[in-house]
């Protein structure tokens, strides 16, 4: 399924127009997108959290010479899923 599909899902299921539910569906990335990048968790009990997760610094090897590499450390977003979607998809 991809963003115009599930916006039609959405208008379907919520009696909205199409235009309608891919704005809401817009709004709801941006927010999420914004709370994550801000640092902070946002969670909808029963779906999962997003948030952020730091990963440290290492050193990796160039697989083609061999040489040693230098990786910085970076912060990447993540999701857990929550109890009932875990559920729901392990039926």
């Amino acid at each position: 399924m991809n963003k115009s599909e599930l916006a039609k899902a959405i208008a379907a299921k919520a009696d909205l127009t199409q235009k309608q539910a891919s704005v809401v569906l817009d709004s709801m990335i941006d927010i999420i997108q914004d709370t994550v990048a801000s640092g902070d968790k946002l969670a909808l009990i029963g779906f999962g959290t997003f948030e952020t997760r730091k990963i440290a610094a290492k050193k990796a090897r160039n697989p083609r010479t061999g040489e040693t590499v230098a990786v910085p450390a970076k912060t990447v977003p993540a999701f857990k899923p929550g109890k009932s979607f875990k559920e729901k998809v392990n039926k």
